[in-house]
């Protein structure tokens, strides 16, 4: 081989390798991108399972005499802002700080006020022994539980994906997609969550 040339059989190896790497990260953080974007349909799946358990409470709430109307509203209320806020969310909601804590402050209502619906009930035996009520609570209480497990995964999922993002020199080649490749927000607990509940018979 000439010798002329060994330095430009060099730089296109260098070059290849280059290629080879960038492609390699670039596709790495597709593929952990992808995951977050497939686990966060999850948690969309199981919140709306949630949301369609609520109107059939809600009916059977109703169905008791001197039920505080108050009570079930304000679950109603609490779902039809949850179904606003989720047609109006993007599919990038994951790469949306804003949009995100719009959506999870929207669920954290639904909860907060499912949890008064739940606690009311108890003072009405009839509603207590009634056998479809008995049966969409353990529902609900099923879902709530798939619900923090999803949102677990999710996070999960999403440390996953923010350390491969945030690392160097992965960093800098994330950065050449410009938004692409943003770092994923983590579900926070409901504010007041570090307080011990107050439990009342």
């Amino acid at each position: 081989m000439n010798n002329r040339l060994m330095p430009l059989v060099v730089l296109v190896g260098l070059a290849a390798i280059v290629a080879f790497w960038i492609g390699g990260t670039y596709n790495r953080l597709v593929a952990l991108d992808q995951a977050v974007t497939a686990q966060w349909a999850q948690v969309e799946n199981v919140y709306q399972r949630r949301a369609d358990l609520i109107p059939n409470l809600v009916a059977t709430v109703k169905g008791v005499a001197n039920f505080e109307k108050s009570t079930y509203l304000a679950v109603a209320e609490a779902r039809a802002k949850v179904g606003q806020v989720t047609a109006t969310a993007s599919p990038g909601v994951v790469n949306d700080p804003q949009a995100f804590a719009k959506f999870q402050s929207a669920q954290d209502g639904l909860t907060s006020a499912l949890s008064r619906l739940l606690v009311v009930v108890e003072r009405y035996p009839d509603l207590k022994a009634n056998q479809n009520f008995l049966d969409l609570q353990a529902q609900l209480e099923g879902t709530e539980n798939r619900i923090a497990v999803e949102r677990m995964r999710f996070n999960e999922t999403a440390q996953t994906f923010n350390t491969a993002r945030q690392s160097f020199p992965t960093n800098f080649i994330a950065g050449m997609f410009g938004d692409q490749f943003k770092t994923k927000t983590y579900f926070q607990a409901q504010p007041g969550a570090q307080n011990a509940p107050k439990v009342q018979f």
